[in-house]
């Protein structure tokens, strides 16, 4: 299987691989989000347990996920634009 290559293009409807590949990368998008929010509640415990260097890693932690996140929606967006399409030629 070949590996999949995202070309740039103008705005067209969705595909059904491109409707995938939108809901995927909404759906790790997500569950960055998630845990980036059950993170900071570890880092308030740890933080209120004293223990500052660990919390302010597992906050450090938290930026990257949002970062990711940030960016992940960002290629959703570009995929239901038609800015980046996947098509079955691709696949093989």
């Amino acid at each position: 299987m070949r590996p999949i290559i995202w070309r740039v293009v103008g705005a067209m409807e969705l595909n059904k691989l491109e409707q995938d590949l939108k809901r995927d990368l909404q759906g790790v998008a997500s569950d960055l989000k998630w845990s980036a929010v059950e993170l900071m509640r570890i880092a308030e415990r740890l933080s209120q347990a004293g223990n500052e260097a660990d919390a302010q890693a597992v906050l450090r932690m938290c930026a990257v996920f949002h970062a990711d996140e940030d960016r992940l929606t960002a290629y959703a967006d570009e995929v239901k634009t038609g800015r980046i399409v996947r098509d079955k030629s691709e696949m093989e």
